[in-house]
């Protein structure tokens, strides 16, 4: 009932979105004919309709759009290739045309209602230095009931096969979310001895313990027994959609949540694109409409994943409680011994608590003090871990040389941040698990 009624919405507005776009489309040509200097009535007008067009989500994956990047000063192609496909994600590669090897490095992406194309700035940022992979998500609405269930474990089996498929030597990057995830695929791994387990991992922003530092998200998922998170969030996928009848958790729902914790900042920037679109502000309206393409671009997932996500993770602790299995099997990060352990977090995140992530310290107790890294990135929220400039010019370069410290068997070399930019908090190597203030 709850997903009929969305379709039944987003029916009935869309031709209103239509005309709104088309007279969007028309003021814009008169006023570019006016040659008005200044904004009149038709530029607030035109302003008006093209955020009433605006209005509405979008259910399929937006493009990475990245075809080249720069490597030693000079532009290289970029192209796609898909090295492994699911029925729910593909293993996608950046291949660039490049002479020399670079570290692989799979960057694990959230699967919580929005495509692996939020981490395009993550993407594009580390190409250069990189031979980077992704998970990419599908919309759970177009995987058909055939392809069968798809939870946590299910989720751990795609990180394992895709670390298989890349080859011994590769490093993971993850973001948000699959943190839990990734952690558990790389303790059944190195559990089983598998060649393959990841020679680094990095922890971005992602829940390990969700005790810590608990956010409004971590105080939600508590405040309700599962079940009723089963009755009120869990709906059944459309006819009109090839997954038709599957259950899942609308990625409109998750980004309704979303925006309602920081409802005042989503109307501020909606202002500011009137304002900008009224006053003839291109560039600084394009920066606000890029975002919101992405931000409104929602997935769903299957029902099972997101459930169990709730329960295990952020009801019954069940990872740093030691109560976590996988297809039955304990899991024990402790078994961790090879692979090199970075964690990141930001200083205001508002998702991933400050500490959260770099729990998993107290979990990979095999591994060397050398060969552990925590980084604390002052001013940023959790987007901001990675995406933005200080990603850029400050977090990218640590998952860098720390990447790269492998080859050179030490894990404490560390770049110094950007002449000019504020250092923050950083711990070279990890024992006792405190953070300590540069001076």
């Amino acid at each position: 009932m709850l997903y009929s009624a969305y379709q039944a919405h987003t029916d009935m507005l869309s031709p209103i979105r239509a005309l709104a776009d088309a007279m969007s489309r028309t003021m814009t040509m008169h006023e570019a004919f006016r040659g008005a200097p200044r904004p009149s009535v038709g530029s607030n007008v035109g302003a008006l309709y093209e955020l009433i067009a605006r209005f509405g989500l979008r259910h399929e994956r937006p493009a990475y759009a990245i075809h080249g990047v720069t490597v030693e000063n000079r532009i290289v192609p970029v192209r796609e290739e898909a090295v492994d496909v699911t029925p729910f994600c593909t293993l996608l590669r950046f291949n660039k045309e490049i002479d020399r090897t670079q570290p692989r490095v799979l960057i694990v992406a959230p699967l919580s209602g929005h495509f692996a194309t939020l981490l395009r700035d993550t993407v594009r940022t580390m190409l250069p230095d990189h031979d980077v992979y992704i998970t990419d998500w599908q919309n759970a609405r177009d995987v058909p009931v055939s392809a069968g269930a798809f939870g946590f474990d299910d989720y751990v089996d795609v990180v394992i096969r895709f670390l298989e498929k890349i080859g011994p030597g590769a490093h993971v990057v993850a973001v948000c979310q699959p943190c839990v995830a990734t952690l558990v695929a790389a303790s059944v791994m190195a559990q089983r001895g598998d060649e393959a387990q990841p020679s680094s991992l990095t922890l971005m922003a992602g829940p390990i313990d969700a005790r810590v530092s608990a956010t409004k998200v971590n105080e939600l998922a508590k405040s309700r027994p599962i079940d009723w998170f089963e009755s009120n969030l869990i709906a059944r996928v459309p006819s009109r959609y090839g997954g038709a009848g599957r259950k899942v958790y609308p990625g409109f729902v998750q980004l309704y949540a979303f925006m309602c914790m920081n409802m005042e900042r989503h109307l501020k920037a909606h202002r500011d694109l009137y304002n900008n679109l009224a006053n003839g502000e291109h560039a600084k309206a394009a920066a606000i409409k890029a975002f919101y393409d992405e931000y409104f671009a929602v997935l769903d997932l299957t029902a099972e994943f997101y459930l169990e996500t709730v329960r295990l993770i952020f009801q019954e602790y069940a990872l740093p409680t030691g109560k976590l299995a996988w297809k039955g099997e304990r899991i024990e990060p402790r078994a961790i011994r090879r692979t090199m352990l970075l964690t990141v977090e930001g200083e205001n995140d508002d998702i991933s608590g400050v500490g959260q992530t770099e729990a998993a310290h107290r979990l990979c107790t095999s591994i060397p003090f050398d060969r552990k890294a925590h980084w604390l990135q002052p001013a940023v929220g959790h987007y901001g871990v990675f995406n933005g400039s200080r990603f850029r010019a400050e977090i990218v370069p640590r998952i860098s040389d720390f990447v790269l410290s492998h080859n050179a068997g030490s894990a404490r070399t560390v770049r110094r941040p950007t002449p000019g930019v504020r250092t923050g908090m950083v711990i070279a190597s990890i024992g006792s698990g405190h953070v300590r203030r540069n001076p």
